[in-house]
C-alpha cells in the first residue's frame, strides 16, 4: 500500500457533508496520509478552501478541488477510499473499489449488518450487495482491532451504537449483566441528521426544544442488537429511544441494565461495584480513546466534543437494583469520522492515535 517513505493516498467520497467535512479536517493534517481526492456533485470544481474556508490555512486546501465521483479515477488515485454517503448509495462505490483492490472504509450502514434480511427489515429495501457482507468487518476498533487490521472493507459503526456498545459489551461478556431488559436513552446533537435542508432540523424547530424520534424501532437498533447478541451468544432485544437536543454535536447515552446477580446489602453492592470497575479496567485501560471516569465524575459532552474520545461512568441504584451506565461522545468524531480514521491507522499499521490527538 505504501513504502516506508511515502504516505498512504486517501480519498473521500461525499466530502461535503458533516462527516465528510470532519474527514477532510482529520486527513489534511494526518502525518501518514495524503488526501488526493474529494468528491461532491454539488461542490465539483471548487477547492476545499472555497467550500470550507476554515481549512484555508492548509496549503493543500487551496489546490485540491472537489470532483464528480468516478470509481475508475478513485481506484487509480487512492489506496484507501472513505465513503461518507447515505445508506444504499455507498454499496455502488464499495463493490467496484473492493474489486479493484482498494481498502474501503464505509461510514454508511450498508455493510454493518451480517444479515441481508435484517438490513431489509430496518432499511426498507433489499441489500444492494449481499455478497460482500461476509467480507465486511464491523469497524469498532476496541472490539474488532485484529479483524480490521487485515480487512479491505470496514463498516464504521453508527454514532448511537458506539455510545451503547462500548459501555455494554465488556459487562455482557463478563457475565455481569443480564442480556434481557436492556434500556438505552440517547440524546444527540442536530448534526446527527446530516447536512440537509429539512424542516425538522431548522434552527427555529430545534432550538429550545427536545423531542424523541425513531420510536420504537430506530435503524441503529439493528447493529446494536447484532453486536450485543454476538457477545451474549443469543439474540438480544433492546429498548432504545433517541432524542434530538438543541446542540450542534455530541451524544449522551444512559443505559439501564439488570445485574446478573441481585445485590441486597451494602457489601454486595460494593463487591459488584468493584467487579464492574475491574471489568472496565481490563477492557479499556490501554485504549487511547475510551476514558473510564472515577469518583463523582459523570460523562459530559463538553469534554468530548471535537475529540475521538468516549467517556463512560456507572452507578448502582440500591432502590431499583439496577445498574446505570452513562457515556458521552462526539457523534461526528468518535461516532463517525474519527473512528473511521482510527480504522485507517489500524489497517495501515500506523500508530492508532495518528492524526487524532
Amino acid at each position: 500500500m505504501r513504502t516506508s517513505n511515502s504516505p498512504v493516498r486517501v480519498a473521500i467520497v461525499g466530502a461535503s457533508g458533516y462527516s465528510g467535512e470532519e474527514l477532510v479536517r482529520l486527513l489534511l493534517s494526518h502525518p501518514h496520509a495524503e488526501l488526493v481526492a474529494v468528491t461532491s456533485r454539488q461542490s465539483a470544481g471548487q477547492t476545499i478552501a472555497q467550500v470550507f474556508p476554515k481549512f484555508a490555512g492548509h496549503p493543500r486546501s487551496r489546490t485540491l478541488k472537489f470532483t464528480e465521483p468516478d470509481v475508475a479515477a478513485l481506484a487509480a488515485q487512492a489506496d484507501v477510499v472513505f465513503l461518507a454517503l447515505p445508506h444504499g448509495v455507498s454499496a455502488e462505490f464499495a463493490v467496484p473499489l473492493v474489486a479493484a483492490g482498494r481498502v474501503v472504509i464505509d461510514l454508511s450502514a450498508d455493510f454493518r449488518l451480517r444479515s441481508a434480511a435484517v438490513y431489509q427489515e430496518f432499511y426498507a429495501h433489499a441489500h444492494p450487495a449481499p455478497d460482500l457482507l461476509a467480507r465486511a468487518v464491523y469497524g469498532l476498533p476496541e472490539v474488532y482491532r485484529d479483524q480490521i487490521r487485515g480487512s479491505s472493507l470496514i463498516a464504521s459503526p453508527g454514532c448511537y451504537p458506539t455510545s451503547i456498545l462500548l459501555p455494554t459489551l465488556p459487562l455482557l461478556r463478563a457475565g455481569l449483566i443480564k442480556p434481557s431488559g436492556i434500556i438505552a436513552d440517547s440524546m444527540s446533537g442536530v448534526s446527527g441528521a446530516g447536512r440537509k435542508a429539512d424542516l425538522d432540523y431548522l434552527f427555529c424547530e430545534c432550538n429550545e426544544s427536545v423531542r424523541a424520534y425513531g420510536v420504537p424501532k430506530h435503524r441503529h437498533l439493528s447493529e446494536i442488537e447484532q453486536e450485543l447478541g454476538i457477545a451474549a451468544g443469543a439474540p438480544v432485544t433492546v429498548q432504545f429511544t433517541p432524542h434530538l437536543i438543541p446542540v450542534n454535536r455530541g451524544i449522551h447515552t444512559t443505559l439501564y441494565l439488570a445485574p446478573a446477580k441481585h445485590f441486597a446489602t451494602a457489601a454486595e453492592m460494593a463487591d459488584l461495584d468493584q467487579r464492574i470497575a475491574a471489568c472496565y479496567r481490563a477492557a479499556y485501560a490501554d485504549e487511547p480513546f475510551v476514558r473510564v471516569l472515577e469518583g463523582k465524575a459523570l460523562p459530559d459532552t463538553k469534554n468530548v466534543v471535537g475529540t475521538n474520545t468516549l467517556e463512560l461512568a456507572w452507578r448502582l441504584d440500591p432502590r431499583t437494583g439496577r445498574l446505570l451506565v452513562m457515556s458521552a461522545e462526539d457523534n461526528i468524531v468518535k461516532g463517525a469520522s474519527g473512528q473511521a480514521v482510527q480504522s485507517l491507522n489500524i489497517v495501515c499499521g500506523f500508530p492508532e492515535t495518528a492524526g487524532l490527538v
